[in-house]
């Protein structure tokens, strides 16, 4: 029952979400190319990645800047990645000297996490150019060692994720790659590409795919190029956008999902033996219900469905549903008309999108950015628009969503993160507009006055935590509740988050301990006894031969 007030009152206007950004950061708009689009480099916007870099508890935010196709083409480079430091309220502050990054041909995405296991937290940026490591250097700065790090190439890389696939303890980088783009060699808008009938820009058909790539970590910030090894063969290449780190057999073994563009998406399993082999198709996460394929942009992952695995949900392409795959053993069906995520997505074209419980009700919430590739979208005919609102999606009982109000004006969004910014146990919001700057929304759940939520946040230390699956135990009257959340920094789409995992012990009363348990990857386990919560903590793998 107050779930379903709770919603009704969403619906109406009231808002779950305040926008804080004229409070919390200094708005610096992002560059992404010409407000026209002449060129498919100028749509996918920039990055967030969410992460402590300073060392002092409190979440920070980079945002990966753009450039434009005439800055590239004159060998300048482009507007710099930037680091805010956070003030564990929702605010955020530019970093000083010791943090700034060069700029470089043009920033996309990015990922964070310990590359050389010295406590503190580096910085991966994707660009259409070579991508780049920025090493943290104690808490005090950043220095770039790009050429030195191993990493090959100079693509046009989107979502990166850090993950340990072969469970020795270093941390590894996936790189997702979207097309090969050259604007003396790809038509423009104005040149032959229609839509609806209005001149666009060119892509993604027509254009040449380029393979994912996979790097083994050495443990100091570098790399070693796995990619055919690993089998991402070029043959193998959709349109990449996004990337999501999970194990979706329970094997123990982190797998890696990826969003392609107008091609099938990937479910590449982890063979145990430092390879992959890609059976998105068998799995039934390639296509649409229908099995027709989708333009994937980002995704969201968690047990939606409580069976302990991790399911999927993938944001796509205007006219396209957006695609909710639940899993059944490891196999997977399209659900997503049947929980009502269908049908509210097909004017809308989606990037940013995460799972996360944000009103504390015990049940994993969506929400979904979005924004259309054409500012031809405005024109007549389209059944769309350039400019869209941003969703938020409460579940409620039986697994079906509702779509709550959220963000008040429309806009062009991209990736987005949630984090519990001002440590107060409810998720709160950052996303970055194309073009635009970094918006910041906070959560108004955990200062309800109807709120009396039992919540935990579970940060992880260590390279084996990323993929490690948490499960919170607790009695609620005389049921015993398991949930289970899976950690992971990869973002979705052209964005990372925090390494933590956040439960909400619906129904429990205080009375008895909650059961925390830790499976981390490599197969150590912790397990804690816990009295009481509405709290944060920090686990650390136990040492080799303990628990």
């Amino acid at each position: 029952m107050i779930t379903l007030l709770l919603i009704q009152a969403l619906a109406a206007g009231d808002e779950l979400f305040v926008e804080v950004t004229p409070e919390a950061l200094l708005a610096h708009p992002t560059t992404c190319g010409s407000e026209e689009k002449d060129w498919i480099i100028e749509v996918n916007g920039g990055g967030l990645i969410v992460e402590d870099f300073n060392g002092d508890g409190h979440l920070d935010l980079v945002v990966v800047d753009g450039s434009t196709v005439e800055r590239a083409r004159a060998g300048e480079a482009g507007e710099p990645p930037r680091l805010y430091l956070g003030d564990g309220a929702c605010g955020f502050t530019k970093a000083g000297e010791a943090w700034e990054m060069s700029g470089g041909r043009w920033g996309m995405g990015g990922a964070a996490g310990d590359l050389n296991n010295d406590g503190f937290t580096d910085l991966v940026v994707t660009q259409w150019g070579p991508d780049r490591v920025f090493l943290n250097e104690g808490g005090a700065g950043f220095r770039e060692i790009t050429e030195e790090a191993g990493l090959v190439g100079a693509r046009w890389g989107a979502s990166a994720a850090l993950l340990d696939y072969d469970a020795d303890g270093k941390l590894d980088l996936a790189v997702v790659n979207y097309l090969a783009f050259d604007p003396d060699e790809v038509k423009r808008r104005g040149e032959g590409c229609a839509w609806k009938g209005h001149d666009v820009m060119c892509g993604p058909e027509g254009l040449i795919p380029v393979h994912d790539q996979l790097y083994r970590g050495l443990g100091d910030g570098r790399f070693e190029d796995v990619t055919l090894a690993a089998g991402f063969a070029p043959e193998s290449a959709g349109y990449g956008l996004g990337v999501m780190t999970l194990d979706f057999d329970g094997d123990g073994w982190t797998d890696l999902y990826t969003a392609n563009d107008s091609t099938p998406n990937h479910l590449w399993r982890n063979q145990g033996d430092g390879s992959f082999k890609e059976i998105a198709w068998r799995h039934g996460v390639g296509h649409d219900a229908n099995g027709k394929e989708q333009a994937g942009m980002g995704i969201a992952c968690a047990d939606a469905n409580g069976d302990g695995l991790p399911d999927l949900f993938v944001t796509n392409f205007s006219g396209e549903n957006n695609a909710l795959y639940l899993s059944r053993n490891g196999r997977f069906r399209e659900r997503s008309h049947a929980v009502g995520l269908g049908g509210a997505s097909l004017r809308r074209l989606g990037w940013g999108t995460s799972y996360g419980d944000f009103d504390l009700d015990g049940r994993l919430d969506l929400f979904v950015l979005n924004g259309h590739v054409y500012p031809q979208a405005d024109q007549p005919g389209t059944d769309t628009s350039y400019a869209q609102p941003d969703q938020v999606f409460l579940q409620g009982e039986g697994g079906r969503f509702e779509e709550v109000a959220f963000g008040g004006e429309e806009r062009v969004s991209r990736a987005g993160v949630s984090a519990d910014l001002d440590g107060d146990g409810d998720l709160d919001l950052i996303a970055l507009e194309l073009g635009g700057p970094a918006r910041v929304w906070e959560n108004t759940s955990a200062s309800s006055e109807a709120s009396a939520a039992a919540w935990l946040g579970v940060r992880l230390a260590g390279s084996t935590g990323h993929g490690a699956k948490v499960e919170l135990e607790y009695e609620a009257g005389k049921e015993r509740i398991s949930l289970a959340r899976f950690a992971r920094t990869a973002g979705g789409f052209q964005a990372g988050c925090p390494l933590t995992c956040h439960f909400v012990a619906a129904g429990w009363s205080g009375e008895g301990a909650a059961t925390l348990r830790v499976h981390w990857v490599g197969g150590a386990e912790s397990e804690l006894s816990l009295e009481e919560l509405g709290r944060w903590i920090t686990l650390s793998p136990p040492a080799e031969g303990s628990k």
